[in-house]
């Protein structure tokens, strides 16, 4: 057992100390410290996610306005083919073609 502690000992004082710092810091960074590697990754994960919801929501944001629009131009038809409205003596007919 004391053999096992010389070794080391006489291994550490052997090798270069800047060495031996530098592999302590990456240990303490990697593992110990509050901004570790795990919690960087897990943060970029979830900015990357974010990013990607922003896009899908001004997506729906152009498709909102291009909507509105529409229906601004077309509200015959909107009143039509949502809320069944028609004209006396008319019959309106409305095909769905969606898939369901």
């Amino acid at each position: 057992m004391f053999d096992i502690f010389q070794r080391l000992r006489h291994f550490i004082l052997s090798t270069n100390k800047y060495l031996l710092v530098t592999f302590a810091f990456a240990i303490w960074m990697l593992f110990f410290d509050a901004n570790k590697v795990t919690t960087h990754l897990a943060l970029n994960r979830k900015v990357k996610e974010l990013e990607r919801e922003v896009a899908d929501y001004k997506a729906k944001i152009v498709q909102a306005k291009k909507d509105a629009i529409d229906l601004e131009v077309n509200k015959e038809k909107y009143a039509r083919e949502k809320y069944y409205m028609h004209q006396p003596g008319e019959d309106v007919y409305i095909m769905d073609s969606k898939k369901q």
